[in-house]
């Protein structure tokens, strides 16, 4: 649908689906306790808390300067919290070496960003093959999986060429390939179409929240826009470091 309201409708209707999915499944992938966190003297995170099913699309909403980056950043074992506990599959994430937090990073967690943050020196391919060849898989093996992906977020056309010849509306969908690639149990995605015009972020929305349907990832989304929130199944709202859960967004 080439609509504003026409994919608000289909936002509309991937919420319930997934609610539904979730409601099932009722399993906590990722779940944050009363996070403190300051930078200097301003207190970023003041008691934040935020638990994630698998398969749910949490959005995480707020002003600039709520909290909501920092907050995402803790769940993604990317910042330590001053105090608190993050939590994932029983583990938890303070308590690991570095090391083991990067593995997770690479594998079971996956990253879109609002500016894509592709390797400019790369092919669109090789860049989606980047984290399987981290994990340590055969250059020919990961990028025929990242051409899989390319070509599920609708850009394999621009496979062989690098970030800086590619449209930014196609840049984010071959992060969302990249975020996607490693079959991720959660996406960690901050402002994923921040960047974009209205008609190119409902499409990658439409794409991501489908990919991640399918795959039965958990989606972490941090956004100040309503119309990107409608596409989860739940809305948290950050403010003055502190979380509050609006529910259902359906």
């Amino acid at each position: 649908m080439s609509s504003v309201a026409g994919t608000q409708q289909s936002a509309g209707a991937g919420r319930g689906s997934g609610a539904a999915q979730a409601a099932n499944l009722q399993t906590t992938v990722l779940e944050a306790t009363d996070l403190h966190k300051a930078f200097g003297p301003t207190a970023a995170l003041a008691g934040a808390s935020l638990s994630v099913d698998a398969g749910e699309v949490v959005a995480v909403m707020g002003s600039s300067g709520s909290g909501k980056s920092t907050l995402l950043h803790c769940l993604a074992g990317i910042v330590q919290p001053d105090s608190g506990r993050v939590v994932y599959q029983g583990q938890l994430l303070s308590g690991m070496p570095d090391a083991e937090r990067s593995a997770l990073r690479r594998g079971d967690f996956g990253f879109i960003f609002q500016f894509g943050q592709l390797v400019p020196e790369l092919s669109c391919v090789e860049n989606v093959a980047l984290p399987l060849r981290l994990g340590g898989s055969k250059r020919r093996d990961a990028e025929k999986q990242a051409m899989v992906w390319l070509d599920r977020l609708e850009v394999a056309e621009v496979a062989g060429k690098t970030p800086g010849r590619i449209s930014g509306g196609q840049g984010q969908r071959v992060a969302v390939a990249r975020a996607l690639v490693t079959g991720p149990r959660v996406v960690f995605a901050d402002e994923p179409t921040g960047a974009l015009d209205s008609l190119n972020g409902e499409r990658v929305m439409q794409l991501l929240v489908q990919a991640a349907r399918d795959t039965d990832a958990a989606v972490v989304l941090v956004t100040h826009e309503a119309r990107v929130a409608a596409y989860s199944d739940r809305e948290v709202v950050v403010r003055d470091g502190r979380t509050r859960d609006l529910g259902d967004s359906a």
